[in-house]
């Protein structure tokens, strides 16, 4: 879940989002600190963006094919073990294995017409589970979230997680093995990149010769140095963080014990020897050069150690083939880090893509102009207001589409990443959010062809699973756990014992299946949503404010998209076509893309739109 947060520094509080993985508490208000001077950089900045290189940069267009990304967790999405014991161990819940994902798996992605594969915690990250016959530290349970631990707490960035492997020993083999079978399907690879924090037990096991481990040099007697690869609490230990006890599997591991001394700050920006239990207590902030105790000054000049240690970790990776990045909690590191970094990380591989989890709308043309991202999530946003709509929550209203791409991300709504889940958000079809998957396929095909930026699936999400049970960390939360071991049911249906052939799925979800596939088939094949314009388009008829009708077209297509929320009113309007893109010429006879449905429509400059409830319409006119 994202929620909004004070960051606690010295002086003030500061206003944050943060994902499900850290576990803070919501509060009310968003923004209320340093808002005047964001109001004024964010006006400056704008007039600045419409003669910047910005506009330049992106003459060469990126999305010469629309990107459609699939995550996964490995270790979820190879389990064929459904015992599903809370908090249960590796031997008894299982992991799935990089080799897991198969030839035939890849099949599977490609027939949802897929062309990036996240691959969610790949690297080695802080677990409870024993591998220190391979020479690795057990984790300390004080500060570890769950049985296997988060994948956004990283223990070596130069290692990949050993549960993923068949053979430990060769752990890395394997997963350079996946990424060659990935690319031979002509899929590209994206990992996670976390700048932000690293696990509280961090030590690379793996790192190449000559690499200095973080904090390896740092002056422990000073809590802030512009050479030190972490904040500290001088003369303080740490002190695991107190919390209403809960008896469960791993309490036993937890004697509150852990030892670091002096104590460091949290990923979350805590400079408190103990911090709360809502706070990151459980990773370590990195040091850019900001002083967050004073001002929140930067010493940039000469470069910071981590600056230099990032760069490699990236470029470590670009040179074993991978794709893309997805930068966690980018927001969190300083936009000159990025604007150096990424042009560097870019002469291993030029089309290395770069995305940034972001949840500030404000400064989203600073990431993409300064930053130098490729891509944004688009989640406070689009799919805040999708997420309305398909709950038909009383306020939802459509116009919360139009402020997206009208004046929210006006100008760069092709680098905005769409979705309606991850491993942050609750499942569509579970019982918090929709209940059924099919009441999200409007805001899906929304999703898909608002833009021509990428749209992505988390895994399962196309067979509507529920994210039903108490996995372990974080209870019965609507979502699939991210910090335990754990079979997937809708997916292991799917997967079939590793045949993945969908044999054991029900007929309604091989529907909703062939629902995505047909969506994302449109969405992949079709210019005017790779390289067209949009335009809101006119109507007569019983349009609310549950339902909307844009035309996406360019010189060789045009099409007009027709959704409706409403759970019980039907859609009957006329859609007035402008003449200006009347002017597009197209051979093509009316049809319903989503069906493949020829219509019956006479020629003319309206189209007569006739939609039942929850459903929705792409039309090539």
């Amino acid at each position: 879940m994202i929620v909004e947060v004070k960051r606690k520094t010295e002086n003030v509080l500061i206003p944050v989002s943060v994902p499900r993985h850290c576990e803070v508490r919501p509060v009310p208000t968003f923004r209320e600190s340093k808002l005047n001077a964001i109001v004024f950089l964010t006006m400056f900045s704008l007039l600045l963006y419409s003669s910047s290189s910005f506009a330049q940069k992106n003459s060469i267009k990126m999305n010469d094919k629309k990107i459609v990304i699939y995550q996964l967790l490995p270790r979820l999405f190879g389990n064929k073990n459904n015992t599903n014991i809370p908090y249960g161990t590796i031997e008894q819940n299982g992991s799935g294995k990089f080799n897991d994902i198969t030839d035939k798996a890849l099949d599977g992605l490609k027939e949802l017409h897929v062309n990036y594969v996240w691959y969610t915690g790949a690297l080695a990250h802080a677990s409870l589970t024993d591998y220190s016959k391979y020479g690795i530290k057990v984790d300390d349970a004080d500060v570890v979230k769950g049985r296997a631990g988060s994948p956004y707490a990283v223990r070596d960035y130069y290692d990949v997680d050993p549960d993923l492997a068949v053979d430990v020993k060769n752990r890395m083999k394997e997963f350079e093995a996946l990424i060659k079978r990935t690319h031979k399907k002509d899929l590209k690879v994206i990992i996670d990149f976390i700048p932000n924090h690293v696990a509280r037990g961090y030590h690379s096991y793996a790192k190449p010769k000559n690499v200095i481990d973080f904090g390896e040099k740092d002056d422990l007697t000073k809590g802030f140095s512009a050479q030190n690869d972490f904040y500290y609490i001088p003369g303080q230990k740490f002190l695991v963080p107190q919390h209403e006890p809960k008896q469960t599997p791993i309490s036993a591991l937890q004697d509150g014990k852990f030892d670091e001394n002096p104590a460091k700050a949290t990923g979350n920006n805590v400079f408190v020897a103990q911090p709360k239990y809502d706070d990151w207590f459980e990773t370590i902030k990195l040091n850019y050069g900001v002083d967050y105790q004073n001002g929140e000054k930067q010493y940039f000049e000469p470069i910071p150690p981590v600056w230099n240690k990032m760069r490699d970790i990236l470029v470590f990776w670009a040179k074993k083939d991978v794709d893309g990045f997805r930068c966690d909690m980018a927001e969190m590191v300083p936009i000159a880090f990025w604007n150096w970094v990424i042009p560097q990380v870019k002469k291993v591989n030029q089309n290395i893509l770069f995305i940034g989890e972001a949840y500030n709308p404000q400064v989203y043309h600073q990431y993409l102009n300064e930053g130098k991202f490729d891509y944004l999530y688009d989640k406070v946003g689009l799919y805040d207001g999708l997420k309305k709509l398909i709950r038909n929550e009383p306020t939802a209203d459509v116009a919360s589409i139009n402020y997206v791409w009208q004046k929210e991300s006006a100008g760069f709504g092709d680098h905005m990443l769409r979705f309606l889940e991850n491993h942050d958000e609750e499942r569509i079809a579970s019982a918090g959010f929709a209940g059924k998957p099919e009441l999200a396929l409007p805001a899906m095909v929304v999703s898909a062809t608002l833009g021509a930026g990428p749209v992505m699936l988390y895994f399962g999400q196309e067979v509507g699973e529920l994210g039903k049970g108490a996995e372990g960390f974080g209870g019965d939360d609507n979502r699939t756990t991210i910090f335990d071991y754990w079979g997937v049911p809708a997916h292991q249906k799917w997967m079939n014992n590793g045949l993945f052939d969908g044999h054991k799925l029900s007929a309604s979800q091989q529907k909703l299946r062939a629902y995505y596939q047909q969506l994302l088939k449109v969405t992949t094949q079709s210019d005017a949503i790779i390289h067209g314009d949009i335009f809101e388009v006119p109507h007569t008829g019983n349009m609310n404010n549950r339902m909307y009708a844009f035309i996406r077209y360019s010189g060789k297509q045009r099409l007009l998209v027709v959704v409706n929320f409403d759970r019980s009113q039907t859609l009957e309007a006329g859609i007035e076509i402008p003449d200006h893109i009347l002017k597009v010429k197209s051979s093509s006879p009316v049809t319903d893309l989503l069906t493949d449905t020829k219509l019956n429509i006479p020629a003319g400059t309206s189209i007569p739109v006739k939609l039942a409830p929850v459903s929705a319409q792409v039309i090539e006119f």
